[in-house]
């Protein structure tokens, strides 16, 4: 089987008071349905070639989701992860940064993205256990440990 090892970059983005048909005073954050694979994801891609992991996930993050103003509040840090797909036995290193969505400004995403993911807002409480990965799971518990050190969002 061949092996193929490669970096992701990606966001948990956090938001409150932004979106007008979310209550205000919880804190959401933002997942991506991906009715295709029967997923629920954190939004995340590969880092390119001379690319940062924080620039990766910014960008990666924007593509998906279409949400353009983003700041990168804390590194959760990274995970190797394998899998088998196709045929092949991937290594993934995946690295995520909680992120703050600071506007409701969104714009148009590659069409391939916008037909492969659906934005859901879950509720801090919840979101983990919607995840279908376990690995992103433990990010976004890292994710809810972090938000509880940084000053009310």
């Amino acid at each position: 089987m061949k092996t193929i090892r490669y970096r992701a970059a990606g966001g948990v983005v956090a938001q409150r008071d932004l979106l007008p048909h979310l209550p205000p005073t919880e804190t959401f954050l933002l997942l991506l349905d991906r009715p295709s694979r029967a997923e629920i994801r954190l939004p995340k891609g590969h880092i390119d070639p001379g690319e940062s992991a924080q620039e990766a996930a910014l960008r990666e993050t924007r593509e998906e989701t279409g949400f353009r103003d983003l700041r990168i509040l804390s590194d959760l840090g990274s995970r190797t992860v394998e899998y088998d797909y196709k045929g092949a036995h991937y290594i993934r290193d995946e690295h995520y940064f909680l992120m703050q969505l600071l506007s409701p400004k969104q714009t148009a995403r590659p069409p391939k993205d916008a037909k492969q993911f659906q934005v859901l807002w879950e509720p801090l409480t919840r979101a983990a256990e919607r995840l279908t990965f376990e690995a992103e799971q433990r990010f976004v518990k890292d994710a809810v440990k972090a938000l509880r050190l940084l000053p009310p969002l």
